[in-house]
């Protein structure tokens, strides 16, 4: 199923059906505000191993990053941060970045496995933001890629045409979203483990903080 949402006026009634399909424990092809993505709704354990299996990766040892609709779910998942590393992060959101936390005790249970840390994303997309505000919980989600390489990324290496990524993974997953042209840039990771905060990845977001 395809649905062809508008990137800033998003339509209320294919927002809704797109939230029917997560709380049907289906997995999509989204928007954001960086490349496209592959999300499946938070909890969702078999959506969650089949996206991981989709990429060629051991859901075991997969990394995927948490979207929330603001930082109100922060404490959910993550151990108390300082005031200035969560100064600088309340600056950031929404944004292209993904924060690396320390994980509280209910991530390994969201996972089931055991799991140090987490990552943390609030899109400052419409569409996104909008399916957030519908859903009773985040969602999970990992980039749309041409090759799986977390940490690295090359020119041309994320499809931006939904044109071509219907036609490699319309029959891999159970809807899509078409928003129209998406980035070639992922998000700037940031690790914000430690007392200061230290750049993984330099990507959309800038680093000038």
């Amino acid at each position: 199923m395809i649905y062809k949402i508008h990137p800033l006026n998003p339509q209320e009634r294919l927002i809704r059906k797109v939230c029917d399909h997560f709380l049907n424990d289906e997995i999509g092809i989204i928007p954001t505000d960086t490349v496209y993505a592959i999300a499946c709704r938070l909890y969702d354990l078999k959506s969650i191993e089949r996206i991981a299996l989709l990429k060629g990766i051991d859901p075991e040892k997969a990394n995927f990053s948490i979207l929330v609709k603001n930082l109100s779910h922060l404490s959910e998942f993550a151990r108390p941060i300082s005031n200035e590393i969560f100064r600088i992060i309340n600056k950031l959101v929404p944004g292209p970045y993904t924060f690396i936390l320390n994980a509280n005790h209910q991530v390994p249970k969201i996972f089931h496995r055991k799991k140090k840390s987490i990552g943390l994303r609030v899109p400052d997309h419409p569409i996104i933001q909008a399916i957030l505000a519908e859903l009773p919980c985040p969602l999970v989600s990992t980039s749309l890629k041409l090759n799986f390489d977390d940490i690295v990324y090359e020119e041309d290496a994320y499809p931006v045409d939904p044109d071509e990524i219907k036609k490699k993974y319309q029959k891999l997953v159970d809807f899509m979203i078409d928003a129209g042209e998406g980035k070639k840039i992922p998000s700037t990771v940031l690790d914000c483990r430690g007392d200061e905060i230290i750049v993984i990845r330099e990507g959309l977001g800038p680093v000038d903080f």
